[in-house]
């Protein structure tokens, strides 16, 4: 029997390009939506909405903080400010105004961090924003969420616009395939199984998450059957689903562009602690990463599907 194509074999697309399509689409929908940048017009690919929209699409220019402050108090007006920066900028320089202004007072601002992780690879360590998931679940009144997507990115936007209150969205530059369904409806806190499986359980979002279907198909060939959680909400994360998965599997891997401190394996393991104890190996950037691609980085520290699945077999053959 021939195998199903492979995930990896599938389209690749920039997300980005359903941030601004979904963006525009919204705006269109309620005029209460602005969009607010630091002089990242076109790395946010926001040139076609700043057309659309030129009186509703403020640039403060390269001022993280202040940008953060003028999309507080557009929300205090009544305005629905989406803030679109590189996610190393916005979240490192305008951290305590995303604490104060945002998040503690409670202001309905939609934080949109572009190109996370390692996409400026080239770039190194300055921009490389492996710390802002870990950064940000320390934050309360804070919904955290990492699309896998383009689908998933629509939909999370949708979501952010319709609901009152802070939100974080990581929308990523580099390509990845469609993992989710056309129909895919967002649901804050709620894992998604993209495959089932009985023997360890893969825990992944974000650019990773086709990396780690991948891994599952690979073990599927050797017998191993892994269950693949896509975990599009950091926080607030989906106890149940990891709790299920401590019980009913070997083991748990998770799989994220971001530091191993704090972020996704960060939030499983302490689940998995204080809930049922379980092993659990967190793949992510152990420290400062050095320059290279976005696809070498996450090669070099063991996210290659390959590398997923080595991480599995182990918790599988202890289990």
């Amino acid at each position: 029997m021939t195998p199903p194509p492979s995930v990896a074999d599938r389209p690749r697309f920039d997300c980005r390009d359903a941030y601004v399509a979904t963006l525009s689409e919204l705006a269109h929908e309620d005029h209460r939506i602005v969009g607010v940048v630091n002089d990242s017009v076109g790395s946010s690919k926001l040139t076609g909405f700043r057309s659309s929209f030129p009186d509703r699409l403020i640039n403060v220019g390269i001022a993280e903080q202040d940008m953060v402050g003028v999309a507080a108090g557009l929300a205090n007006g009544g305005r629905i400010p989406f803030v679109s920066a590189a996610s190393c900028f916005l979240t490192a320089r305008a951290l305590e105004q995303i604490k104060a202004d945002v998040a503690y007072s409670n202001h309905n601002v939609k934080l949109c961090g572009m190109s996370p992780g390692l996409a400026y690879g080239e770039l190194g360590p300055t921009h490389h924003s492996i710390e802002d998931i870990a950064w940000l679940r320390a934050i309360d009144n804070l919904t955290v969420i990492v699309p896998a997507d383009p689908v998933e990115t629509s939909a999370a936007l949708r979501w952010a616009a319709q609901v009152e209150g802070p939100v974080f969205v990581r929308v990523s530059r580099m390509s990845v395939p469609q993992v989710n369904a056309d129909d895919y409806t967002f649901t804050p806190g709620r894992a998604v199984t993209l495959r089932d499986g009985g023997d360890v359980t893969l825990i992944a979002n974000g650019t990773v998450l086709w990396r780690a279907l991948v891994a599952a198909e690979q073990l599927e060939a050797e017998g191993i059957s892994a269950r693949v959680l896509s975990m599009p909400t950091v926080k607030p994360l989906d106890v149940d689903a990891v709790v299920a998965a401590a019980r009913e599997t070997a083991g748990i891997v998770t799989v994220e562009e971001s530091t191993i401190a704090g972020g996704l394996g960060g939030a499983v393991a302490e689940t998995v602690v204080q809930h049922h104890p379980a092993r659990v190996t967190i793949l992510g950037i152990p420290g400062f990463a050095p320059t290279g691609s976005a696809a070498f980085l996450l090669d070099r520290y063991g996210m290659s599907p390959e590398g997923i699945a080595d991480a599995a077999r182990s918790l599988a053959r202890h289990g």
